[in-house]
């Protein structure tokens, strides 16, 4: 019979009594003095970190990406280089609005983050299941989430106001058709696509560059949940994408993607028929294929939960040699943001816990802060520049120059087409893709208090397609309003 382990305390004193408190006689009262007592009744009610704001109901597993197409042509990132070369990885699924105890079956956008423990550091891929997204600056961003959360008076979700929103901003559009249609509630995690969604950089050792978009192609086939079915597994089941996740795995049924790549020459941008930095649009794969990289194999379920996938941190800004950002607004603040939620959710040391830590030797000068659990640099110098050997800069991986020009203003985007690409999703649908979008945008209108927002988003539905906006008007017993017809 193998030896039982002793019960400790958390400094490693073995515990007499794991049963009982500590009383004055029987039956008390209890005394302070029982501190095992006393450190486990604390301890407990500080178990639970914040939850995300975003994306807190998720599931993680980890894996590898092997490169089946050598990228070096366009990228100096090593990941990306070299046939055959795998690469640790960290995947993260989940859902957008929900709290952390939600059904995971809800009509949402789902997360798709990728942590890649590269011989370069780490590199994050933080996209969605979708190639957009609502809005294209983030200034906007909080607002459009206040919809997507829980009303401050009632504490219950309003369809009122998420429709408010999107119908004064017109650019969600696009995402809304692709939200409501069939794919805005897949079977299963293992069976949606994954985006960067935003534009990057890629630069070669030669220090030339191209704009870059991410697709992770799922190898199961795209599948999709019916909405009755939907709502109805929420209710026997709200972790059916999670369990599903967990049990593939578990039995050897290792899911896994294809990793393409649109590439467009740095001076495409200034002459493409839509703006490549804005989130909103995709790019036609007419005029940039996709071009394979590599497989990505999800094959080991974490051990434990909130060690791996709830103290998890992934930001668009973990970037590595060979991958920039571009000039896409929503990303550019997503660099700061996502990092710094981390540092309030997690702590300022996040990047030193296993899951996130990376696999090859930190050098920096950043020490102290909440959590230090390493030797917090020792006794190395803690400044730069200095004279005793500390680290130093790598002049060969600057991030590329580029030139910026103009006046420094609140200025949008000069392009107000959310018509075009909206209305081509719709027009690629089959006829019954295109009924069960209209009942299901029917279903979640008929919840709005207010008709005038109604009729606000059945001028967008019109002029992204007539066809879409009749059907939805008359889903809804409402009319085209006269003036988007006389004017379409």
């Amino acid at each position: 019979m193998a030896d039982t382990k002793k019960l400790t305390t958390s400094w490693g004193a073995p515990v007499g009594d794991n049963q009982n408190s500590i009383t004055a006689g029987n039956p008390g009262p209890t005394l302070i003095q029982d501190v095992h007592l006393i450190e486990k009744l604390a301890h407990f009610n500080r178990e639970r970190v914040p939850e995300r704001v975003v994306h807190a109901k998720g599931a993680g597993a980890h894996g590898y990406f092997e490169v089946t197409n050598d990228m070096s042509k366009y990228t100096k990132a090593k990941v990306f280089n070299g046939v055959g070369k795998r690469t640790p990885v960290f995947v993260r699924f989940s859902t957008v609005a929900g709290e952390l105890g939600s059904a995971d079956t809800v009509r949402d956008p789902r997360g798709f983050a990728v942590k890649f423990y590269t011989e370069e550091g780490n590199y994050d891929i933080v996209g969605n299941n979708t190639p957009i997204f609502f809005i294209r600056d983030a200034i906007k961003f909080p607002d459009f989430i206040h919809t997507q959360k829980r009303d401050p008076r009632t504490h219950l979700k309003n369809p009122t106001a998420m429709w408010d929103f999107w119908s004064l901003s017109p650019e969600s559009l696009h995402q809304v058709t692709y939200l409501f249609g069939d794919r805005g509630i897949p079977l299963t995690y293992r069976h949606m696509n994954g985006y960067g969604s935003h534009t990057f950089k890629w630069v070669n050792e030669k220090g030339e560059a191209v704009w870059v978009k991410y697709h992770f192609k799922t190898n199961q086939g795209v599948k999709n949940m019916d909405p009755e079915l939907a709502v109805k597994i929420a209710g026997e089941n709200p972790d059916y994408h999670t369990e599903d996740l967990y049990n593939a795995i578990e039995k050897g049924d290792y899911p896994s993607w294809t990793l393409y790549v649109q590439i467009m020459p740095l001076e495409d941008a200034k002459t493409y028929r839509f703006n490549p930095f804005d989130v909103t649009k995709v790019w036609s794969h007419k005029d940039y294929p996709l071009i394979e990289v590599g497989r990505m194999v999800l094959n080991r379920n974490p051990e434990n939960y909130f060690a791996e996938v709830e103290q998890a941190t992934f930001s668009p800004g973990n970037l590595v040699p060979g991958v920039e950002p571009s000039p896409d607004k929503m990303l550019q603040a997503r660099l700061f943001a996502y990092a710094d939620a981390h540092r309030y959710r997690v702590g300022v040391n996040h990047n030193l816990l296993p899951i996130n830590r990376p696999r090859v030797e930190v050098n920096n000068y950043q020490r102290d802060g909440f959590m230090r659990f390493d030797n917090n640099g020792g006794g190395s110098v803690n400044y730069e520049p200095n004279s005793f050997g500390g680290p130093t800069e790598v002049s060969e991986h600057k991030t590329t120059p580029f030139p910026v020009s103009g006046m420094a203003e609140s200025v949008p985007y000069d392009d107000d087409d959310h018509y075009t690409q909206a209305g081509d999703l719709y027009r690629l649908m089959s006829e019954e893709e295109k009924a069960r979008l209209v009942k299901n945008i029917v279903e979640s209108l008929k919840q709005v208090t207010k008709e005038e927002i109604k009729l606000r988003q059945i001028r967008h539905f019109y002029k992204a397609d007539p066809d879409y906006g009749r059907r939805v008007a008359e889903g809804l017993g409402l009319q085209v309003p006269d003036d988007v017809i006389t004017n379409a």
